[in-house]
């Protein structure tokens, strides 16, 4: 007895595998939820039976920040080669944007927080990270992106595991103002940079001011005094969401800071500056209520979300350039 499978059939099939694939697309690309960063630090802290130290809540929001790229739902899905995450965008350049400030994070602390001086010694746990967390966030093949995010993570975990034992001091995190600038100072290009990119959304026309400020200054090759600065309508969404991933690193890294550099804050009269920056970023967080980033003009009848997260971002990033200010005063 022989069955044969009609045309019809196959037509059923095709589609059920369709519409499952596309609600599995659109589950994957929820965004994940803000981490509670001292309720994971008081819970990773009791169950490791140690006080948290200066530098364990910076180091375990770099941890969570960085375990949420690969275990959120759908796991890692930017160097996905198969349906459905293959067909996804805005979630994979999410996950870019937070892996662009955890590679940024991570190299300060292995250049910055971690060492006392310009002359001292890098510890050997984040000089094992940031590497890793610098590898093509593309890759597949072995060794994977993923699989070289885990590696990092388990260097910070030994890290951090270091910072708490008193009996060998092989680790230390440096709560200092001039370290706290020179992370600030990497975060206002990225920002700026996305502000940039969102505000491109609808095209102007920019005077280039690459040498200003300094009569002497020169460069390798000739540049127009003016450019039309456009961000491609297929990739308006792309860098909407990458900033948006970028904000949302950020925020948590700054609720970190506001914890292990309390005191530097205070000293300096910038806490409540830094509380304005995550309020800010806090807003660039709200639901998109559209099914998809509209490119309205800027007065336009239609919105332009990425002109809203340009405000947003611009703000926090001029706030974070008046916090550096302070800190580099007496």
């Amino acid at each position: 007895m022989t069955f044969k499978l009609s045309p019809k059939f196959f037509a059923w099939l095709f589609t059920g595998l369709f519409v499952l694939g596309y609600l599995i697309g659109v589950y994957w690309s929820f965004e994940p939820d803000m981490i509670d960063i001292r309720a994971e630090v008081t819970k990773d802290a009791s169950a490791e039976n140690v006080a948290p130290v200066i530098g364990y809540t910076t180091t375990t929001t770099l941890i969570r920040v960085s375990e949420t790229l690969l275990d959120k739902p759908g796991g890692y899905l930017a160097n996905d080669a198969m349906p459905p995450s293959v067909f996804l965008d805005n979630i994979p350049a999410w996950e870019f944007g937070v892996l662009e400030m955890v590679r940024d994070l991570s190299l300060i602390m292995r250049q910055g927080f971690s060492r006392s001086q310009s002359q001292s010694v890098e510890n050997e746990h984040l000089k094992k990270a940031h590497p890793k967390f610098n590898i093509d966030h593309k890759k597949w093949v072995l060794p994977s992106a993923e699989g070289e995010y885990r590696d990092a993570i388990h260097e910070l975990y030994l890290y951090r595991q270091a910072l708490t034992d008193v009996n060998t001091q092989g680790a230390q995190f440096y709560a200092r103002a001039d370290n706290l600038v020179d992370w600030l100072n990497e975060v206002q290009k990225r920002l700026g940079s996305y502000s940039q990119r969102l505000s491109a959304s609808v095209g102007r026309e920019q005077l280039n001011t690459d040498l200003a400020g300094d009569s002497a200054a020169q460069q390798s090759t000739f540049a127009d005094s003016s450019m039309v600065l456009k961000t491609s309508w297929w990739q308006i969404d792309d860098v909407f969401y990458e900033a948006r991933g970028a904000s949302w690193a950020l925020l948590h890294f700054l609720k970190a800071i506001e914890i292990d550099f309390n005191d530097v804050l205070e000293k300096k009269n910038a806490k409540v500056s830094l509380q304005q920056i995550i309020r800010e970023l806090e807003a660039s967080q709200q639901t998109v209520w559209s099914p998809m980033i509209l490119n309205g003009d800027g007065f336009g009848v239609l919105a332009n979300h990425s002109l809203v997260m340009a405000n947003y971002i611009s703000r926090a990033n001029a706030a974070l350039i008046d916090i550096s200010e302070l800190l580099n005063k007496g």
